[in-house]
């Protein structure tokens, strides 16, 4: 470290006579404009090139974005469309009748199809929209005029791990960058002490693994994080040097090593981001405890969450709705949460319908509420986009006797918040439940509309890669317009 100069105006140039505040103004006010130029062009969530940031704005918005960060609410497992958002009544009139003798019956992915199966829980109409939900969410219902409802969406796989590449990435192959990356590649992050995109695993990684968190070929720095939502979060937050100057004399030397290895091979991305990854680490152990600590929660609303709740599930996953919505607070640009573990399956109620999709209903259902809510009352909702999706639906026909197989023909899923128009139904399937027949969406659909509320047009967010420009959205892709307030 330098020796201070015993002389604080070592240009020789100060002047004496008194100067007013007005006059100390007037002659500063260029360099105050340059200082807060410097400023924002060195910051990655201003688009400045972010040479030594961990998570740097590839190209930053295309226009106005009416969100600036967003929570994917992952149904792990495939939540069934006519138990949840759509329902109907034709299951009710023709339950336990062979489906054949009403439309074809495509192969399932046990093709153990039994009868038409009705629903077992009554669907309501809730709010000033009259949206009907199902009694499997009595809390989210009370939401209702906050969310669009697309009942169109379809996907291109019938099997878990496929749709989850697919889902996640918009593409069922393995390796591809997920929507979380090419988020936080395209538009950075606002954060400087958390990562761009974190996941909260509540207990359950998705089939297909750690993939769908993948940055594939775009910088490693854009990866998913995933935390625990108890605890510290992640491991080895805490330092395990007995000062900070000795940390600080470790790091050095690893720069120092890092540097030498960029003069001898050249700048490489895995090696970049390890500097990166390292660069961030270091901030990150001041702000992972204090942003994974809830004790500064007001009572009621850890109550209104249910972190009180007598269901371990619905504790765990409040915690993680609770987390989610402080990260957004500090600028993380995309959460994305994983169900957690019910005692019995995820979503993917093969058998034992009723029971299942109760199970994993309780546990997300009044968190999930509470966090609407609570955005809401932060005025957070309006720049926080809420996106509730699973990798397919269900059949409207049984599996067996009381279970529902793989349905990619036509499900539901929701958005909230973050310029989507409140209240909203769009698209149908068919009087069954079965094929979607009106606005028909696909995942890339769903990608481009996310984009879009974040300001991406989503054909010009691409990535030079093995000679082509990749891209989230492949080919394909249309933005749901009319769900766009």
């Amino acid at each position: 470290m330098k020796a201070s100069n015993p002389n604080p105006y070592p240009c020789q140039r100060l002047r004496s006579l008194p100067t007013s505040r007005r006059e100390m103004l007037s002659r500063c006010v260029g360099g105050f404009g340059a200082l807060a130029l410097a400023g924002l062009r060195a910051d990655r969530a201003f688009g400045g090139d972010g040479a030594s940031q961990p998570a740097s704005a590839g190209h930053g918005p295309h226009f106005r974005p009416r969100a600036k960060n967003i929570i994917f609410l992952y149904m792990d497992g495939g939540p069934s469309q006519v138990d949840t958002f759509d329902p109907k009544p034709m299951l009710d009139k023709h339950n336990g009748e062979d489906p054949g003798r009403f439309f074809k019956v495509e192969a399932t992915q046990f093709n153990n199809n039994g009868t038409v199966l009705a629903s077992p829980w009554q669907f309501r109409n809730y709010g000033a929209s009259g949206i009907p939900v199902s009694d499997l969410f009595p809390h989210v219902s009370q939401c209702v005029d906050e969310l669009a409802v697309v009942r169109s969406m379809t996907s291109g796989f019938p099997e878990h791990t496929f749709a989850n590449y697919y889902l996640h990435t918009g593409s069922a192959l393995q390796g591809r960058p997920s929507m979380g990356a090419w988020v936080n590649y395209g538009l950075g992050s606002e954060c400087r002490n958390l990562p761009g995109f974190v996941v909260l695993n509540g207990g359950l990684i998705p089939p297909g693994g750690l993939d769908c968190f993948g940055s594939g070929f775009l910088p490693a720095s854009h990866q998913g994080s995933v935390f625990k939502p108890s605890g510290t979060g992640v491991a080895n937050i805490t330092p395990t040097e007995a000062t900070p100057e000795r940390q600080r004399d470790k790091l050095a030397l690893i720069n120092q090593l890092d540097d030498l290895a960029t003069a001898q091979f050249g700048e490489h991305d895995s090696l970049e981001s390890a500097i990166k990854n390292y660069e961030l680490a270091y901030a990150m152990q001041m702000a992972v405890p204090e942003v994974m600590s809830l004790t500064g929660e007001p009572d009621y609303l850890r109550q209104a969450y249910g972190m009180e709740s007598k269901y371990e599930p619905t504790r765990i996953y409040a915690a993680q709705c609770l987390i989610a919505r402080r990260m957004i607070e500090r600028g993380v640009r995309f959460v994305e949460l994983t169900c957690p573990k019910v005692g019995g399956d995820r979503w993917d109620q093969h058998s034992n319908l009723k029971s299942g999709h109760e199970n994993n209903a309780r546990a997300v259902d009044q968190p999930i509420a509470a966090l609407l809510r609570d955005l809401r009352q932060r005025g957070l909702l309006d720049e926080t986009l809420v996106v509730w999706s699973g990798e397919f639906g269900r059949t409207p026909f049984a599996q067996g006797r009381n279970g529902r197989d793989h349905n990619q023909y036509g499900f539901s899923v929701w958005l909230a918040g973050g310029g989507v128009k409140p209240g909203t139904v769009y698209g149908a399937t068919d009087e069954w439940g079965y094929r979607a027949v009106q606005d028909r969406a696909e995942m890339h659909d769903l990608h481009a509309t996310m984009l879009h509320l974040l300001g991406v047009e989503h054909t010009r967010s691409t990535f030079r890669f093995s000679g082509r420009d990749m891209r989230l959205t492949d080919v394909h892709g249309h933005v749901m317009h009319d769900i766009i307030g």
